[in-house]
């Protein structure tokens, strides 16, 4: 079953202050927690069943064991002792101990001054490489600040990943609502503005899959019919975008668009995130297809040749 299904709601998660202010990813670095207030919350989300576990895995190949190391560190977990990563991935001490010297030894993993192991910068060169990931990022972030220019309101770019939203850049508008996001979060499809965009625009049999699965509720409004949702999918089809309204907090409303790859296939989704009272639907629907339109023109361009340096 590809829908939701119930998992511990993540820790760190509440109410935001009010406050204003910009933060990105651009200078290579993530922004400051606690900070970006959106729709989106904090850290990875609530519960999605995608098949991957964070906590003991069988790993009964020795890629399997290694991919099970690796899996040991998530978003609450990213400073973990060997005692640490050998309960979490479900393997004996020894089998972990070889494992992460070897990781540690690739640059997968780094050794801190008090013991702690992190995932190292060798992995954030190969996740460079990933074309919906900091590529991704990059080019659209000169859109998502037009868009913020415009507006002074929180914008978002996510992917999809399984039953998942995954936020992969975010603009910390002026406007406070309920939660608080960071890159890296994970949300279910059917409770986000981005969400019901990549889900409209997914093949037919995964949207029949997730409309057949618990469609978990947030708030009094999440959309936990089946029918109902199904419903919202073809007019986001329809019109181009998506309208989440107090979906996951009563207090924002999320306006998104589909962004398309140079094949014409949905690979991202942009949104704004604004307080559900007061709303101006009708104003941000225009800014946000403008904003997702720049990004999948700029991922269909060809890349512009540079001239040799002089000799």
């Amino acid at each position: 079953m590809v829908g939701p299904h119930a998992r511990t709601a993540p820790s760190g998660v509440g109410p935001q202050g009010a406050g204003h202010g910009r933060s990105t990813a651009r200078r290579g670095t993530p922004p400051r927690t606690g900070h970006a207030t959106a729709e989106e919350p904090w850290t990875r989300g609530p519960p999605v069943d995608t098949g991957r576990r964070a906590g003991p895995v069988t790993a009964p190949s020795a890629p399997g064991r290694l991919l099970a190391v690796l899996a040991a560190f998530d978003q609450e977990h990213t400073a973990l002792s060997l005692t640490d990563i050998s309960r979490r991935a479900g393997l004996s001490l020894t089998t972990a101990h070889r494992l992460v010297a070897a990781l540690t030894g690739w640059g997968a993993l780094e050794r801190d001054a008090n013991g702690a192991y992190h995932v190292g910068l060798r992995l954030w060169e190969l996740a460079a490489l990933a074309p919906r990931g900091p590529a991704l990022r990059q080019i659209a972030l000169p859109y998502l600040e037009d868009l913020y220019e415009a507006t002074h309101e929180n914008v978002q770019l996510a992917v999809r990943d399984g039953a998942e939203v995954v936020y992969t850049e975010w603009i910390s508008g002026r406007s406070s609502v309920g939660v608080r996001i960071q890159v890296g979060a994970r949300w279910p499809l059917h409770a986000t503005g981005v969400g019901l965009a990549l889900l409209a625009h997914a093949r037919p049999e995964f949207q029949d899959a997730y409309c057949a699965g618990p469609l978990a509720a947030y708030t009094p409004y999440t959309i936990t019919d089946p029918v109902r949702l199904r419903r919202v999918l073809a007019e986001v089809r329809r019109t181009g975008v998506a309208v989440s309204s107090r979906q996951v907090t009563d207090d924002a409303l999320s306006v998104a668009a589909p962004v398309r790859g140079a094949d014409g296939s949905v690979v991202a989704a942009v949104s704004l995130v604004v307080p559900w009272a007061g709303a101006r639907v009708a104003v941000l629907v225009p800014a946000v297809r403008l904003a997702a339109l720049g990004i999948s023109r700029a991922l269909g361009r060809p890349p512009v040749a540079r001239a040799d340096p002089p000799a």
